[in-house]
């Protein structure tokens, strides 16, 4: 049978966790890195026997037209395959501005599928996120007054998500709160139907527990068409099964092959997580900073970089880091520019990558925040991931599916415990 989910993820990172969860009920999944190219490469030579696919994009904050023509070229290719629901996965903290991405995105494939209703849904309890009232927070903290607030591409200053769906569309956002959640699927699928009543084309769900996500799943499994963070699907794959969309056992799904090899850390993301694993790191491990001003002004830091690694490289793995703090962020983007900073480490950190694989038989690599992950996939010329054991949440263990195979842990800048680094590396396939 053809997968029954096709999903659609606005960056690399968000696509494994997506796809992590999945796994974790029970899906077999791969994840592609793009889309898969057209003549020559159809679904059947693309995607092998498995129930959920997910495309990985970098749409995240790319333009709002570029993204939504990513996506829907994306929902093409997943139709094509023999996807019947879908899934437009983005980050658990809504990542986003006034101007999208996720409001057009979502419309936009809402009318490819001739759809008129779904709903948005990123909570992920187990990593802090909760909504209640429509309002989104991050641990105990409202998300405009969390570190989200910092973020140097999309900074959240608004926690009211219906609010800022609503800046982003021009149908109209309606909220499932909490008590119609807790009272069960019924309950959700009456207030939906309620809301499109209303004239309602998106609905911000509340959700303070994975229990209330299995409500959810059973309530929007029918629906062509869901959006959310990666909590959301926690409860699809048990509802698929009910209605007998998918086998019955997922036994196995996350078993990938083993990889042998060096390994090496890549991280670029600049959240409040990644910096505090850098430093537990830095506690007994060796590390190397990149810093964008010396790239900008034409210095070869990479190749600096890579001379540093090597030396230590057979002793055991090696940190390359251009991560910091929100004040140096700002910094650097003043006089860089907020798209360049960003793009001249992806650049280093690409640059990097292939070398270490390419001529020192790296075939380990962690990497943390979404963009580093795009860039150093992209630079391995990597087609797609088999998604396997979960690491920490929201992040799986993968390898990947061309030759040679590398093993490879993506990691959401905000996920991970300050111990995550050395963590992967020793549970890595």
């Amino acid at each position: 049978m053809p997968p029954i989910l096709g999903c659609v993820a606005d960056d690399f990172t968000g696509a494994t966790d997506l796809a992590n969860m999945l796994v974790r009920g029970g899906l077999r999944t791969v994840q592609l890195i793009g889309v898969p190219p057209s003549g020559g490469t159809g679904p059947d030579a693309a995607v092998p026997d498995v129930d959920a696919v997910v495309v990985a994009l970098k749409s995240r904050t790319t333009p709002a037209a570029d993204a939504v023509r990513e996506s829907v070229a994306a929902l093409d290719w997943l139709k094509a395959a023999g996807c019947r629901r879908f899934f437009f996965k983005y980050c658990s903290t809504f990542d986003s501005t006034d101007d999208g991405n996720i409001g057009p995105v979502a419309d936009a494939l809402l009318d490819r599928l001739g759809a008129h209703f779904t709903i948005a849904c990123p909570a992920f309890p187990e990593t802090g996120r909760t909504i209640f009232k429509g309002h989104l927070f991050v641990g105990d903290v409202l998300l405009s007054d969390s570190s989200m607030r910092h973020h140097p591409l999309t900074p959240m200053t608004d926690s009211n998500l219906v609010a800022v769906l609503g800046r982003q569309t021009p149908r109209k956002v309606g909220l499932v709160q909490y008590r119609d959640v807790a009272a069960g699927a019924e309950a959700v699928l009456a207030r939906i139907d309620a809301l499109i009543e209303e004239g309602c084309g998106h609905a911000v769900v509340d959700a303070v527990s994975d229990e209330q996500l299995h409500v959810i799943g059973e309530a929007v499994a029918d629906l062509a068409l869901v959006t959310g963070g990666s909590g959301v699907a926690i409860g699809l794959p048990d509802a698929y099964r009910r209605r007998g969309l998918v086998g019955t056992s997922g036994e196995g799904a996350a078993t990938v092959p083993a990889i042998a090899g060096k390994a090496a850390v890549l991280a670029g993301s600049c959240s409040a997580a990644t910096l505090g694993q850098i430093a537990e790191w830095q506690k007994t491990r060796p590390s190397y900073n990149i810093d964008p001003l010396r790239l900008a002004d034409g210095e070869d830091v990479a190749a600096e970089a890579l001379a540093f690694v090597r030396e230590r490289l057979a002793d055991g793995p090696v940190l390359v880091y251009a991560s910091a703090p929100p004040e140096t962020v700002k910094a650097v983007q003043a006089r860089l520019g907020r798209a360049e900073a960003g793009e001249i480490v992806e650049r280093a950190m690409a640059r990097i990558a292939k070398a270490l694989v390419d001529q020192d038989g790296v075939r380990r690599l962690v990497v943390a925040g979404g963009e580093t992950s795009g860039a150093v996939v992209s630079a391995l010329g990597v087609t797609g991931l088999r998604i396997g054991a979960q690491i920490d949440p929201g992040v799986p263990g993968t390898v990947t599916l061309d030759d040679p195979a590398i093993a490879l842990a993506l990691k959401s800048g905000n996920f991970g415990g300050p111990d995550f680094f050395a963590k992967a590396l020793a549970q890595m396939p």
